[in-house]
């Protein structure tokens, strides 16, 4: 008889999307500079119009004005250990992967003490002092490296049962002058993952992460406004778009592969890829480069599901969002089934890069 082996498998999951929708029209009235402080000349509704074209962004969701990141991780991981069926005080683990802490409306400064963890497991009212909560902040791949850390508590055996949150606010830290705040948004995404014993292998089976710091580290960092007339020296959340871009495409590709051939599994076993929702365009070149290092044509078509149209970029929230959509069949045109191979990958500041190889389980006999 086959060795049942234990893996971290998902078990539920969560979303909280804001209530407040900001179209691209909505931004036709601000006025924009360039990195050297030039007022871009182009009309506004061209430059919205671009931006759209080039990230496929239409609309995004902005946190309430009495809500901080926190609030909103709590309430995804509400519906997560709802939608699990978990008994909060069995938790082992509480992970909250973000960038920013809790940023209030009228505050713009970094709040990290106590850890969102900390406060999340307050809010939920667990009283198990051995629910460990910390935070990770690792850039947009955060709540993926999260996952990938739950894995090896997991699989070492110091934890049966862990949830993942990933909520950030990027709306608070946009520099209403750059070019680039149009693609911010705000937003959580929350899973349980607990250990399941198979014989056959399912959950979580491989992962691949990658630090590129010693070329890339300030590709995205915290630079003052564009705008020279701006009121005080606030930081906002700055990026080198292009050399961003041509990073990606060079990068996550080939960490895709390596991360496959790690599990040795073709690429055509994979059901659906959940990428970072940076820009639609990277993500759909990024998709194609993969299947051309593999000799193929071009990738089928639902492959890859995409949110960004709709939600815009919510930092580590985008990764869970999106698979609580496509798992709760939210998101027309697709679903997951049981023995599906799915692809999790992820890309931002550091620069860092991941990705986590998931077989969702088969019904038990």
């Amino acid at each position: 008889m086959q060795e049942k082996k234990v893996s971290g498998v998902i078990t539920g999951s969560g979303r909280y999307i804001p209530e407040q929708v900001v179209k691209n029209r909505d931004f036709l009235n601000h006025r924009f500079f360039n990195e050297s402080g030039e007022l871009i000349q182009k009309p506004v509704s061209d430059v919205v119009s671009t931006l759209q074209k080039i990230t496929g962004i239409a609309q995004r969701c902005y946190i309430a004005d009495d809500q901080v990141t926190s609030d909103m991780g709590y309430l995804a991981a509400e519906a997560a250990l709802l939608d699990a069926g978990l008994d909060r005080e069995a938790l082992d683990y509480i992970i909250v992967a973000h960038n920013f802490g809790d940023i209030r409306k009228n505050n713009i400064r970094v709040d990290t003490c106590p850890t969102l963890a900390a406060r999340i497991k307050h809010k939920l009212g667990i009283a198990n002092p051995y629910t460990v909560a910390y935070d990770l902040p690792f850039g947009c791949p955060g709540w993926l490296q999260g996952m990938i850390q739950a894995d090896y508590f997991i699989r070492s055996g110091d934890a049966k049962a862990i949830l993942v949150i990933g909520a950030e606010t990027l709306s608070r830290i946009s520099d209403p002058h750059d070019i680039d705040s149009m693609i911010f948004s705000d937003g959580a995404g929350a899973v349980v993952l607990e250990a399941r014993s198979s014989d056959q292998p399912s959950g979580i089976l491989k992962h691949l992460t990658r630090s590129d710091t010693l070329h890339h580290a300030h590709l995205l960092e915290m630079q003052v406004s564009y705008n020279p007339d701006y009121k005080d020296d606030t930081l906002f959340l700055k990026m080198q778009g292009r050399k961003l871009y041509e990073y990606a495409i060079k990068t996550v590709p080939q960490a895709l592969k390596d991360c496959l051939d790690r599990a040795n599994l073709p690429l055509g076993q994979i059901k659906k890829v959940f990428i970072h929702q940076a820009n639609e365009k990277m993500d759909q070149n990024i998709l194609e480069r993969l299947f051309q290092l593999y000799g193929e044509g071009k990738p089928p078509e639902g492959i890859m599901p995409m949110s960004i149209s709709f939600l815009g970029n919510n930092s580590v929230a985008t990764v869970p969002v999106l698979y609580d959509l496509v798992v709760k069949e939210e998101l027309a045109g697709h679903r997951i089934s049981p023995g599906d191979y799915l692809m999790f990958a992820s890309v931002g500041a550091g620069m860092n890069t991941n990705v986590m190889i998931y077989r969702v389980p088969m019904p038990e006999n």
